[in-house]
């Protein structure tokens, strides 16, 4: 799979893939990034990229030619009739984009190549974002500085997900936001499996050794080896971590029959 970033600040990504999951998918073939300069595609001695907003305003705007010329060097021209490519996505990194969520990576992730255009300033030109995207990402209720962290949290998240790039593929099924029971591809007949998917759900808590630190004893349950009641307790848990801290994704969740009467219990408790 291979990603393609569009950027003023190309030495911001200096590094930044040379760590962890990324750095293993580029080791091993699975992953590769490009990284453009918009500064190249501009043709005054100042490689101006930025002009004064039409309508007055703050701030200044990312002009649409050196953008509209990075995406042309990539083989990629206006979006057609049907307003979608094949194989690819060209995203707009910006504010005003609709939420990243797991759903939207897991989407990616079965793609050839995504383009990320970073935003800087007030924005990008909006003909860009019309004529050229066909999707723009927001990832998350607040302003950043520019789009490029938000490249590197796409970028991570899809890249995690392509086959061969995590160590143990049922990381990716068995964490927050992870798919359903019904979903999930990694079971090993025969073996008893001590949790659920997540079903859009966050994740349960985790416990390592020590079983006992500062006073403080990892769950009974987890220790007596019987996966039933692992699987159980640690269904309870994502229910209630997701009640306390993320109530809006029970809204859409898949949720059985035994986890609406468990969620009753908790609600009843607070």
């Amino acid at each position: 799979m291979r990603f393609e970033i569009l950027t003023i600040f190309p030495e911001f990504f200096r590094g930044i893939f040379e760590y962890g999951v990324v750095s293993r998918g580029l080791k091993a073939g699975l992953l590769q990034i490009g990284v453009s300069d918009l500064r190249d595609y501009t043709y005054d001695r100042h490689r101006t990229v930025d002009d004064r907003p039409f309508g007055g305003g703050e701030g200044m705007v990312l002009k649409p030619q050196p953008v509209a010329e990075g995406l042309a060097a990539l083989s990629i021209g206006p979006l057609g009739a049907e307003g979608s490519r094949n194989g690819e996505s060209v995203i707009l990194l910006s504010a005003q984009g609709r939420p990243y969520t797991q759903a939207v990576a897991r989407e990616l992730a079965g793609l050839e190549r995504v383009v990320l255009i970073c935003g800087r300033y007030e924005g990008v030109d909006e003909r860009i974002n019309a004529m050229y995207c066909d999707r723009e990402i927001s990832i998350g209720d607040y302003v950043l500085s520019g789009g490029e962290l938000a490249a590197a949290v796409v970028l991570d998240a899809v890249a995690r997900l392509v086959p061969g790039v995590l160590g143990n593929q049922a990381s990716s099924e068995f964490e927050s936001f992870g798919v359903g029971d019904a979903a999930i591809e990694t079971d090993v007949e025969g073996v008893p499996r001590s949790q659920h998917g997540a079903g859009g759900l966050l994740d349960y808590p985790h416990y390592t050794r020590p079983a006992e630190w500062q006073g403080m004893a990892v769950p009974e349950v987890l220790l007596g080896g019987d996966h039933a009641a692992v699987r159980k307790w640690r269904r309870e848990q994502q229910l209630r971590k997701t009640l306390k801290n993320r109530p809006d994704l029970l809204e859409r969740a898949t949720l059985s029959d035994e986890d609406q009467r468990v969620l009753a219990r908790l609600r009843t408790a607070v």
